[in-house]
């Protein structure tokens, strides 16, 4: 297929950009069977239009089981007949482009679902065999194999291992997966795993794709001796942050930058190390990397700044733009987090019946809002964070479907909570997700009282989240000095974080519990409103001065 072309010859696009991630399983339901789809996208491109993105980000939309939200892989070649087809997607990449909005996909290199015709030829093949070789199968530990190959732990808990059945009944070798057992982990010693996929890379930006996002980056590659984890220090992690990562990403973006219009790769990378994390970011890796630092970190003075400062220099060394983010599909909401007493986000804390003071939370989310469109680099914006939708915590147990719930005997709730299905209008469930008339539910419930957190409502009210993030993003378009670029902190009171992108443009957000001063200055925009002279507490403004 002729590679399509890309909006404008801004090689440059991404080192600003802000890219709205789309979860397509909650975004828009365009034929009433209550899971989105592409046509639902499609049809609400004139909306991220008028919030001013610059690309999308789609989380997985391939053919899928589903046993975790699309992440286990069944063709990366196709569309999951629930999304659309190919051709829908096509048109969705192409119509996006019209409207200067690029396209990101989500690739998962780690692993692949069970149901994917490798695995089934290898679980077909039987032990020993070459189509084994793809992918970690190992024989069990104890007298009869009866203990995993080692002691590596699932991310969704429990053992990363997973026992076979032989074709005579009897129990049968282990294989790896670090995440669900129905996504067994690929070999990436094997050279048909690397050929795939970057085929696969080919065949996506031959359809106009503007990048991918490589989920579980740091993870792909492991040790072959498949050794237990050990704390003894000094030890290389068997499967985090191996250096043969590197070889296999430069080879990934020799052919991103094949294509025109610069074509980006977007790392998944969870590392504290900010030296071994920015080796990624190296010139002929890849473009940018998801800052995890900042996207759990407390609302508190002192760590915001440092975690700002610690990104800012970690990057500088090889010259990649930082990136900005507040929440994703797997992290709790922004107005839920930053309503609670401990503000900031770990897995392991995850757990039911948390206190949340939402306005609270809504008061800091609008004011980090501006903090982060307004620091140097690029922005991901999660689906529904512009309309300050709050996690969902009362989802029924028996709609819950998330496998980090599933596995965790009811002590997690996972991360339903934030892919509810996104309230589009009207006063009452499905809220304009699925068109009127629709029978079929949502997938996940929606809040009966969303009425008021619509697009629609929002949109009429200037004073809404919507209408904040408009108006931020406009500007953000407007000032030359914002996106890419210098950034400099300036002297400020205790508690307050000031900082100056231009020589016209600063940013003050207060984060004390009582009212700054304010800046002299020309007002561009409030989080909130101000009191005469005075910076209201959990609150942000825009200046010219």
């Amino acid at each position: 297929m002729a590679d399509t072309p890309q909006p404008e010859a801004d090689e440059n696009w991404w080192r600003g950009a802000v890219i709205y991630q789309v979860y397509p399983r909650s975004f828009a339901d365009s034929n009433g069977d209550g899971t989105g789809d592409l046509a639902g996208v499609r049809s609400r491109l004139p909306y991220l239009a008028e919030l001013g993105v610059n690309a999308l980000w789609f989380c997985p939309w391939y053919p899928s089981p589903m046993a975790d939200g699309g992440y286990d892989v069944a063709d990366y070649r196709d569309v999951e007949p629930v999304f659309g087809t190919l051709a829908e997607a096509e048109k969705l990449i192409s119509e996006a482009l019209a409207l200067g909005i690029r396209t990101i996909i989500d690739i998962v290199p780690n692993h692949i679902s069970a149901a994917h015709p490798w695995f089934r030829e290898a679980l077909a093949a039987g032990p020993g065999s070459p189509a084994r070789e793809r992918f970690w199968f190992r024989p069990g530990r104890g007298e009869h194999g009866e203990l995993p190959p080692n002691n590596w732990p699932s991310q969704f808990g429990g053992p990363a291992w997973t026992r076979t059945t032989d074709q005579d009944g009897t129990p049968g070798d282990w294989f790896l997966n670090l995440f669900d057992s129905e996504q067994p982990d690929l070999n990436w010693n094997h050279p048909d795993v690397r050929a795939e996929h970057e085929d696969i890379l080919r065949f996506w930006f031959d359809r106009g794709a503007g990048g991918v996002r490589i989920d579980s980056a740091a993870m792909v590659s492991k040790d072959p001796g498949l050794p237990d984890l050990t704390d003894e220090p000094g030890v290389p992690h068997p499967y985090v942050d191996r250096d043969e990562l590197h070889d296999i990403y430069r080879g990934w973006r020799s052919i991103a930058d094949s294509y025109p219009g610069a074509r980006i790769l977007v790392g998944e990378v969870w590392l504290p190390d900010a030296e071994r994390f920015a080796r990624y970011l190296r010139p002929d890796e890849m473009h940018t990397a998801f800052n995890f630092d900042f996207l759990a970190c407390p609302w508190e003075p002192a760590r915001l700044r440092t975690s700002i400062d610690t990104t800012l220099a970690a990057h500088a060394p090889v010259s990649a733009p930082a990136t900005w983010v507040l929440c994703n599909h797997d992290v709790t909401r922004t107005v839920t987090r930053y309503g609670r007493a401990d503000t900031g986000f770990d897995f392991a804390t995850k757990a039911f019946g948390i206190p949340t003071d939402l306005e609270l939370g809504t008061r800091r989310a609008r004011a980090a809002a501006l903090l982060t469109l307004a620091l140097p680099g690029s922005v991901y914006l999660y689906q529904g964070e512009e309309l300050g939708l709050p996690e969902v915590e009362d989802i029924p147990l028996d709609k819950l479907q998330d496998p980090m719930y599933l596995r965790s005997a009811d002590t997690n709730p996972g991360r339903d909570g934030c892919r509810v299905p996104l309230p589009w209008g009207g006063s009452a469930s499905p809220f304009g997700f699925s068109p009127a008339g629709t029978t079929a539910e949502p997938w996940l419930p929606q809040p009966a009282d969303w009425a008021s957190r619509t697009a629609d409502a929002q949109a009429a009210d200037p004073d809404s989240m919507l209408s904040l993030y408009r108006a931020a993003m406009r500007l953000r378009r407007a000032e030359a000095g914002l996106g890419d670029g210098s950034f400099a902190w300036l002297d400020s009171a205790p508690g307050v974080l000031a900082f100056r992108r231009s020589p016209e443009f600063v940013c003050v957000l207060n984060l004390a519990d009582s009212p700054a001063q304010l800046p002299e200055g020309t007002v561009l925009l409030a989080s909130g409103p101000l009191a005469e002279g005075r910076l209201p507490a959990d609150t942000a403004v825009w200046l010219r001065g």
